[in-house]
């Protein structure tokens, strides 16, 4: 919206019911939330620091109130006074001069009221932020939030401890605009079939009736007008289409350049001047999900009774299948009000895409991000997986709530829809579990779907993941069963893997920071370790698993000797279960693991990078094994003793777009210095989006005094494609087995 805005100083305060006076007013950052206003106004020390977080529990409880005013000019007949919110979380009335403007529920719905006449100069302007939404008083977890829009993740998650943000969370503020003016200017178009063309439609929305004049402009990614019109019209909406040949597409990270159009919009008046403006991006490109081959064979064709095959999961981009690679996303601070691109998104979105991920998915237990996310995931080429505000709970479809979803749910799909790096919208997350209990017949859902169809058409959705065929899970390195990763997607067959993981430490320097010093060393009950969701987060060792740690190394002597061990096992879990899932392609064709970055800085947890913005060990792992064309080895597990039959299989990993000549790949195994070479394998050539299963490689493990040892792959005159495996090596026997060669070290 083009007009001049106006400076607003806010305060806020809190108060037990919505129509009482605080007490005290202290100064409010906005966009920000209440609990971080007070906590500054009183000094309170980091709530991410050992148990300082508690202190804020009261804060979800009680009625916040902010309040401003500010002096200006009354605007003239052919001005408005627009007061204008991105987000307000959650429940709120906006009073102005001690009049009720508006009473809404839900965050992700933005405000625009004309307050002409009804705000005067240096009179106030309140916002009543209710409590936070609970549908029972008890029990304290995320199933209060199954009658509300609201997060929830903040009521505590294995993650993320319970603190319920509320404030003013987006961009807001105060503004004298023109009275003819946009509300809405949104560009759609339609690809055909053959991808050569496009129909472009501009769609704009007036705030009044009025005569005036729209000049359109397209400009391709070096600025050059590829479309310059105009029209004039008479109305409260004008629509103008054009036809552009040959668009250049716009493609995810690792499949070619995520072109992106600027389209350029204009409102001129009668005389001619410019009275509104808006600039916005445009990626041509077509999604569609899509069956893997043979899938229509399962269940077997000639076998009755039949039930339906698994769903569509293969992600398909401009008629191009494309394995999708990348990792979950939950919200880069415990308060969303404070995350900006150039300190949260950025230098996240920089490492996913440096990580060689081309899929986000964005969690539904999460806030839906700031439109600075999706204007960096559109340039960066990196696809968006967006689900709605449900996770992990049977969100029960009362009158209140449904009307609060279709509103919230509206909102988003306006606001989101015109996002080239937007690939696919979803329900929400595990909803057809046990523990949520919800199906397809749930009104939610439906409602969902509907809204989809009738407000973005063109885009995939499904109900919730996973569905059947997909996979949620593992989450730890090795299970109570003695179950490793190494073991479980080798013996599964899913068309897509939306979650996995492996915990692990967080860095030295980080502990050190977040945990008093009396608490330390060793990890244990009843300490920081344990809110920060080292121990007893989900299972009673998770996510630290110190005993299948010791288990390995043996007992741990040092805090660094705890945190290099767990954070080995880490890498290594997660690097075997990505590239698992790429072996297992076409069948498969996603692998996402849990989860990209946390929240605040977690003693122990499933995420590659830690708080704010700092790679794990398991992020290079990750990194390693998402490179476009890789050499890669199945190992059948972890731990390998003296005398052990060491088997890897090789493979040829190739995602690219183009083919991989013939090549060599080398495997050598080394313990320390010593090196010896194990297998040559010159295989052919590959074709484009294809793997090769190579030779498997046999020889008995050596006696050595080492804890562990390396496998190593090596492609000549390709060491970007050199890949390596550290693995656990102990002096205790198992036999040689005969027949096997032993290697001469």
């Amino acid at each position: 919206m083009k007009g001049a805005p106006i400076s607003l100083s806010w305060q806020v305060g809190f108060s037990d019911s919505a129509d009482g006076r605080p007490k005290r007013w202290v100064p409010a950052e906005v966009p920000g939330a209440v609990q971080l206003d007070w906590a500054r106004a009183n000094n309170w020390p980091c709530f991410t620091i050992g148990e300082n977080w508690r202190e804020y529990r009261w804060m979800e409880d009680v009625f916040w109130i902010y309040r401003t005013s500010a002096e200006f000019e009354k605007p003239g007949h052919d001005r408005r006074l627009v007061f204008s919110s991105r987000g307000i979380d959650y429940r709120f009335v906006i009073r102005a001069s001690g009049s009720a403007l508006l009473e809404q529920e839900g965050m992700f719905t933005p405000v625009e009221l004309d307050v002409t006449g009804k705000l005067e100069p240096g009179a106030p302007l309140e916002i009543v932020v209710f409590p936070a939404p609970k549908s029972a008083p008890s029990p304290e977890d995320r199933s209060q939030a199954n009658r509300s829009c609201k997060p929830a993740v903040s009521y505590g998650w294995d993650f993320h401890p319970r603190l319920i943000p509320l404030g003013i969370w987006d961009e807001t503020g105060l503004a004298v605009a023109p009275s003819f003016r946009f509300i809405r200017a949104e560009t759609a178009y339609e690809l055909s079939e053959g991808l050569d063309s496009a129909e472009v439609e501009l769609r704009c929305d007036l705030s009044c009736r009025g005569r005036g004049r729209i000049k359109w402009e397209i400009l391709v990614p070096d600025t050059k007008p590829v479309v310059s019109m105009s029209e004039t019209f008479d109305s409260q909406t004008a629509v103008l289409r054009c036809r552009l040949d040959r668009p250049l597409l716009w493609w995810p990270n690792g499949q070619g350049e995520p072109c992106l159009y600027t389209s350029r919009v204009e409102l001129e008046g009668e005389d001619g001047g410019v009275l509104d403006r808006r600039v916005m991006r445009i990626g041509f490109r077509r999604v569609r999900l899509a069956m893997y081959p043979g899938a229509w064979e399962y269940p077997a064709p000639n076998r009755f009774p039949k039930s339906r095959t698994p769903p569509p999961i293969t992600l398909e981009i401009n008629g191009r299948r494309i394995f999708a690679k990348g990792s979950n996303w939950v919200n880069p601070d415990v308060f969303p009000g404070r995350v900006t691109a150039q300190t949260h998104y950025r230098p996240l979105l920089d490492l996913a895409m440096r990580a060689n991920m081309n899929l986000i998915r964005c969690w539904g237990g999460a806030p839906v991000q700031k439109d600075s996310f999706f204007d960096l995931c559109d340039e960066m080429g990196l696809m968006v997986w967006q689900e709605f505000p449900l996770a992990c709970n049977r969100y029960e479809g009362t009158p209140s709530y449904l009307k609060v979803l279709d509103q919230e749910s509206r909102s988003i799909l306006i606001r989101l829809r015109r996002r080239a790096c937007l690939v696919m919208w979803c329900g929400g997350n595990e909803l057809f579990n046990a523990w949520s209990g919800m199906t397809e017949q749930d009104a939610a859902l439906r409602l969902l779907a509907r809204n989809c169809y009738d407000l973005d058409p063109g885009r995939p959705f499904i109900m919730t993941s996973p569905l059947e065929g997909m996979g949620h899970g593992p989450y730890v390195f090795r299970n109570a069963e003695g179950r490793e990763v190494f073991r479980c997607f080798a013996e599964s067959a899913c068309t897509a893997y939306t979650e996995f993981g492996c915990g692990g430490p967080a860095s030295v320097a980080t502990l050190r920071r977040i945990i008093p010093p009396d608490e330390i060393f060793p990890p244990r009950r009843g300490t920081s370790w344990e809110s920060h969701h080292a121990i007893g987060a989900w299972a009673p060792n998770s996510h630290l698993l110190l005993d299948v740690i010791e288990d390995y190394f043996g007992p741990c002597r040092t805090l660094e000797e705890l945190v290099a061990r767990g954070q080995l096992l880490q890498a290594e879990g997660l690097k075997c279960l990505f590239e698992e899932a790429r072996r297992q392609k076409p069948r498969a064709s996603m692998a996402l693991n849990w989860c990209f970055n946390e929240p605040w800085p977690a003693a122990a947890n499933l995420s590659i990078v830690g708080w704010p913005a700092e790679p794990k060990p398991a992020y290079a792992a990750v990194a390693g094994s998402l490179r476009p064309v890789m050499a890669s080895a199945r190992i059948a597990r972890f731990a390998w003793k003296e005398g052990d039959v060491f088997s890897p299989e090789l493979w040829l990993l190739n995602d690219s777009p183009d083919p991989v000549p013939a090549g060599r790949i080398e495997a050598t195994v080394r313990f320390g210095s010593e090196e010896v070479f194990l297998l040559a394998w010159d295989h052919p050539a590959v074709q484009a989006d294809a793997n090769l299963m190579g030779p498997v490689a046999r020889a008995v493990l050596p006696g050595r005094d080492a804890d562990v040892f390396h496998l190593q792959l090596r492609c000549p005159g390709h060491p970007e494609r050199d890949s390596e495996y550290v693995l656990k090596y102990s002096r205790e026997k198992r036999g040689k087995e005969s027949g096997q060669r032993p290697l001469n070290m």
